[in-house]
């Protein structure tokens, strides 16, 4: 009884193993998703209140050169034109905020100072902001 239950558990694991193995498919993420997810990291990054200010600095300026490029991948990526998806849509209506690099050199502000200033903050706001519960 023991070794029929055994087999018989071996048998449900090779299948459910051989099932999962065929609906595996890898994942294909696009120039834009590319983009989309380094800058995350990038405005993660600056909104980390744990990192002192010169750590904040040095991994977004470690960053920069990744955004440039994956900006102008997405610049240049004509896959995405004719593409009338919410996400290319949105992607293009923003431009400072997409492309937040090229943005900020065409501005001449840093990619930080550039990216508060598209999100409305600004020195006043930061010095008027109160500290509570809402």
């Amino acid at each position: 009884m023991r070794m029929e239950t055994r087999n018989w558990t071996a048998g449900l694991l090779g299948t459910l193993v051989t099932l999962g193995a065929a609906t595996i498919q890898p994942a294909q993420a696009g120039t834009l998703e590319n983009l989309e997810r380094e800058r995350a990291l990038v405005i993660e990054t600056m909104l980390d209140p744990e990192l002192a200010p010169t750590e904040r600095h040095r991994r977004i300026e470690a960053a920069t050169p990744r955004l440039v490029d994956l900006e102008r991948m997405v610049l240049r990526d004509d896959s995405l034109k004719g593409r009338n998806t919410p996400t290319v849509r949105r992607a293009f209506q923003s431009y400072e905020l997409t492309f937040l690099v090229h943005a900020a050199t065409e501005k001449d502000l840093s990619v930080a100072d550039n990216w508060l200033q598209q999100m409305g903050v600004t020195t006043q706001s930061l010095m008027s902001a109160k500290h509570g519960r809402r």
